[in-house]
């Protein structure tokens, strides 16, 4: 059965006797590093089937992300307590109790002293704790960058309909964050999985009695918001008081604030120099080089959703739109980077920023992960009306136990 058929498998399902199927929810709560989102899931499950099939996704967002609140914890707690009305809202009253509540930070905890992020986590423990919804043990964690990865591709490939036992072919995923950035695709060939620089990059998972071993990294410090931190030599910098990051990716006559993870940095253009294309992408090719391995293959291995800030800047770029999506080659990017970065006067609008992120995304995807100029992504940020990310594949893995 085709997993992402789902109106057409609901109906009859539906109309069957109870205790062939049954329909529950659960709750996903993503701690990113610049928002933190709620996804409450309605699942539909029949006995016959080893995976429920998703009828409904309920998704809201705040900003800013819990890092933000490193010296204030408490109001993580507060974010949290607000996202929890969306769930009572769209949990029956008398599923509360058996409805899952699980929150998962990503990198932008990660990034955090661990005092600081436990602090963080303490508190969104003790709201859950008070709330009437289902508290599993390690309800509340910060999840590794590799398990990200699998689940954006246990996700994707769940509401593409690739998970099947029949199906050989799947689709690899692309998934930029603020903190990180993930790649993920099931290697056809033997070489791809031989020749990586460490064990880390290989995970299996089963599904169907059939184990798929991908390959897999979660880059730390090469999400979009922290590679600008790097483009500027701000990561880990000290006295950011007085000191004022510039950069030839910036209009030469912008100066102002700018806030990540509770740290506030002066940033500027380049007043005194040039700026551009060029300049551009020499400051953030040394963010890339010689850090992002290059898979052996990536060319024929699959179809590659790319989506989060892949999407979100192509749309401020306006190359897709921002409801549909669409395919887009890799020079998309570059010409779109090119020309923003050259008329820097025109596009400060949108972002001050936008020449600096669309150069990354041009390099992280070129000298990078080293993808041709020609190759298609799909950018997307719904499938079926469901966001993609690693959301659905978390809360999957938790009925499920995929990943081992």
């Amino acid at each position: 059965m085709d997993l992402t058929n789902s109106i057409v498998s609901i109906l009859p399902s539906l109309s069957r006797p109870v205790n062939h199927s049954r329909i529950f929810y659960a709750v996903m709560f993503d701690a990113g590093s610049t928002g933190t989102r709620i996804h409450v899931y309605t699942f539909i499950h029949s006995d016959s089937e080893e995976l429920p099939v998703l009828d409904n996704e309920m998704f809201h967002s705040i900003k800013p992300g819990l890092s933000a609140y490193a010296d204030a914890p408490e109001m993580a707690g507060h974010t949290v307590r607000m996202l929890l009305k969306v769930a009572k809202k769209t949990v029956p009253r008398l599923e509360w109790k058996r409805t899952p509540v699980v929150l998962r930070a990503t990198a932008g905890l990660r990034l955090l002293r661990t005092e600081k992020a436990h602090a963080l986590l303490d508190q969104v423990q003790h709201v859950f704790d008070e709330s009437p919804f289902l508290v599993p043990d390690n309800s509340v964690s910060i999840m590794n960058g590799t398990n990200e990865g699998i689940l954006a591709w246990i996700s994707l490939n769940f509401l593409t309909g690739h998970l099947n036992a029949q199906n050989k072919k799947t689709v690899g995923i692309l998934d930029l964050g603020g903190g990180s950035t993930q790649i993920t695709f099931l290697p056809k060939q033997k070489k791809t999985i031989e020749s990586v620089p460490v064990a880390d990059y290989v995970a299996s998972f089963d599904i169907f009695n059939s184990t798929f071993e991908l390959y897999t990294y979660s880059y730390l410090g090469h999400g979009l918001m922290a590679a600008r931190l790097a483009t500027l030599d701000a990561l880990g910098a000290e006295g950011l008081e007085w000191r004022v990051f510039k950069s030839s990716c910036l209009p030469k006559k912008y100066s102002d604030e700018w806030s990540f993870g509770g740290l506030t940095y002066h940033v500027s253009g380049d007043p005194d120099g040039y700026s551009g294309y060029k300049l551009c992408y020499q400051e953030v090719l040394k963010v890339v080089k010689g850090i992002i391995h290059q898979p052996y293959e990536l060319e024929d291995s699959s179809v590659f959703y790319a989506f989060s800030y892949y999407f979100d800047r192509a749309v401020d770029a306006g190359l897709i739109d921002g409801v549909q999506g669409g395919m887009l080659e890799v020079r998309d990017f570059k010409k779109r980077a090119k020309e923003v970065c050259n008329k820097m006067t025109k596009y400060p609008l949108i972002s001050p920023f936008l020449c600096m992120d669309m150069t990354y995304i041009t390099c992280l995807l070129k000298d990078g992960f080293g993808f041709k100029e020609s190759t298609v992504l799909q950018l997307t940020k719904k499938v079926n009306n469901v966001e993609a990310s690693w959301a659905l594949g978390a809360m999957l893995d938790h009925f499920h136990n995929l990943i081992h």
